[in-house]
């Protein structure tokens, strides 16, 4: 197979699939949510988790005035919500309501947390950096929601109870197959 080896980066979706998440955010009585690709965990202690948002995003506004945000995890069935919330604004819509998203309590901060969301993290805002026409958001975990039976006894996900959603790029979404898990 021949490499095409270029200057620039193209639609840069070369390191994709990556886990799809939804953040949410809180301020001014406002709640919204947004689809992203580009986040990480950077440590576990203390806790921190990292999404990249550019600062154009209604809800990178949100974030940056109540410094917190929820970072929510979906399964694979749901990929139609995580699209609708990517594809629309919220200084536009209530996506809450125009797509019936049902909320569970957060305990910590304001932000919601999905109930369709399998894992969420409740998230102090630790750092807040310019990347380019980025910005790198660090939070501290402060609260962890999740569904224990779809994780195993060594707490990860057991494929066999759900499928996460990964992103590709160009609104394309696929997951992953308990049958292609190799442990070594």
């Amino acid at each position: 197979m021949d490499k095409v080896i270029g200057e620039g980066i193209g639609e840069f979706y070369q390191h994709y699939p990556r886990v799809a998440a939804v953040v949410t955010a809180h301020a001014r009585g406002v709640d919204n949510a947004m689809a992203v690709a580009s986040h990480m965990p950077l440590s576990s202690k203390p806790p921190l988790h990292a999404v990249s948002i550019a600062p154009k995003r209604f809800t990178y506004q949100l974030i940056e005035e109540s410094k917190e945000f929820g970072i929510n995890f979906l399964s694979f069935n749901k990929v139609e919500l995580i699209a609708a919330i990517g594809s629309s604004t919220g200084q536009e819509i209530d996506k809450f309501q125009r797509f019936k998203i049902v909320r569970d309590k957060s305990v910590k901060i304001a932000a919601p947390v999905l109930n369709v969301a399998y894992t969420a993290y409740e998230c102090k805002l630790f750092e807040n950096r310019d990347y380019g026409d980025h910005r790198l958001l660090v939070g501290e975990i402060v609260a962890v929601h999740w569904l224990k039976e779809v994780f195993t006894s060594e707490e990860m996900l057991d494929l066999d109870k759900i499928s996460p959603a990964l992103y590709l790029g160009h609104d394309f979404y696929l997951t992953t197959s308990k049958y292609t898990i190799r442990h070594i």
